[in-house]
């Protein structure tokens, strides 16, 4: 049985942790059948406890950019292993870390470095009300900014109506300060904007969505926010955990041409480790504690092993610029070629893509927005998805989320995935 292992493990899984797994996507849910079970990796390729090798194509959900376990991350990691892993003190490794995210990325003055993406995307929207002292905000349907009680909120009755929680455990008074629309529509924004002029803080949006599928801003969208911001006093709020060093050095702010007020980071900003961040100009920062009245702490914030693999990663990205080329070029042939197979099949479909980041949508309208993500064809995408991985080829295991491309990977790959491609189709 090709994963035999992995569902023995799933199976004793199940009894200790909930679902089996420590974050819903990785048990299968969305495509069935048993998750597998990772046992190494490196450079292009993950290896599962029943030695199946796989050309990955998630990256550890994006961090891994230059591909696993590259040897300046690892022996930097090593390196401040043996000096301990953990003091609840300030070290000389979060000044360096900080002063090369501020090098790249435009438009910050000082970072805050916090445990995870969610964390950092919680204290961004905090920093924001304090500073701005107005309580609601605005996010979009489809984007996902981490489980914290003000993120997990559908749409209500309404296209300018409060959100209504869609998780047990939020309540309703959270709810209530979370307003909601929809990616790409700026004039939904501008509604809620009049219905609210005096009481948004902030708006928090992916400026390249990475949870409904790869979803591009269409042209003036971004820009329109910005002004919409100016117009009402509020702040900008660019979640780039997933885009951060990845679409550019400086991100998307660098990318797109776009100033937010906050950003936050994650994912690559810790080659591989648990590590999140938030940046802004001083005059916001500073109103932060213990400069200023905001709150917020973290007794395993700044951990030297993060810091220490974030600043070879950074380190090495800001080095050799000629990486995202290298990717943007591999992440078209990967395009081009899954383009073809699918146009010389007649499957519908639609290609999203932005730098490294990708995805494959069975459905003929352009996937702008999570209602039109939602119109794909799932049962397809479970026989693509499980066809693949029988090949050797890990995906995303979600129709919703995008692939993220790594520097190891090779044409020849890319060119290895293309053909499987042309193989599965043929049975979904």
């Amino acid at each position: 049985m090709r994963y035999q292992r992995s569902s023995a493990l799933f199976q004793e899984a199940q009894k200790y942790i909930p679902g089996g797994v420590n974050s819903p996507v990785r048990a299968f849910s969305a495509v069935g059948g048993t998750p597998v079970f990772a046992q190494s990796a490196k450079g292009a390729y993950v290896y599962d406890a029943d030695g199946n090798a796989y050309i990955d194509y998630i990256s550890s959900w994006g961090p891994m950019i230059l591909g696993h376990a590259h040897p300046q991350v690892i022996d930097a990691v090593i390196a401040a292993a043996k000096s301990g892993t953990s003091f609840g003190m300030p070290t000389e490794l979060e000044t360096a870390l900080a002063q090369q995210v501020v090098k790249m990325v435009p438009n910050i003055d000082k970072v805050r470095f916090v445990n995870s993406g969610t964390e950092a995307c919680m204290s961004a929207v905090r920093l924001a009300r304090g500073y701005t002292q107005k309580e609601k905000i605005i996010k979009f349907a489809g984007c996902y900014h981490g489980h914290s009680d003000a993120f997990l909120i559908q749409a209500g009755s309404g296209a300018v109506t409060f959100g209504t929680p869609s998780s047990p455990g939020v309540t309703q008074g959270t709810a209530k300060d979370t307003l909601l629309a929809n990616y790409n529509d700026l004039e939904q924004v501008g509604a809620l904007f009049e219905s609210h002029p005096d009481s948004i803080a902030a708006i928090i949006i992916e400026p390249v969505a990475g949870n409904m599928g790869c979803v591009l801003p269409q042209e003036g969208f971004l820009e329109g926010l910005r002004k919409l911001c100016d117009q009402y006093d509020a702040l900008l709020i660019f979640d780039e955990v997933m885009t951060g060093f990845r679409l550019a050095k400086g991100g998307a702010q660098e990318r797109l041409g776009i100033k937010a007020d906050i950003v936050t980071f994650g994912k690559v900003l810790g080659g591989g480790l648990p590590v999140g961040a938030f940046a802004a100009k001083k005059e916001i920062m500073q109103q932060l504690a213990p400069e200023g009245p905001v709150y917020q702490a973290g007794t395993l914030s700044g951990n030297p092993l993060a810091m220490a693999a974030g600043l070879a990663m950074l380190t090495l990205l800001d080095d050799q610029t000629e990486i995202f080329d290298r990717l943007e070029q591999k992440t078209a042939q990967l395009h081009q070629g899954l383009e073809e197979v699918a146009k010389s099949k007649g499957i519908p479909f639609q290609i999203n893509r932005m730098g490294s980041m990708i995805s494959l949508h069975f459905t003929e309208q352009a996937v702008v927005d999570f209602k039109t993500a939602a119109l794909g064809n799932n049962e397809r995408f479970k026989k693509y998805f499980h066809g693949m991985l029988n090949e050797g080829i890990y995906l995303p295991p979600s129709a919703f989320e995008s692939y993220f491309l790594n520097d190891a990977l090779t044409p020849e790959n890319i060119e290895v995935t293309i053909n499987n491609f042309n193989k599965v189709i043929l049975k979904i």
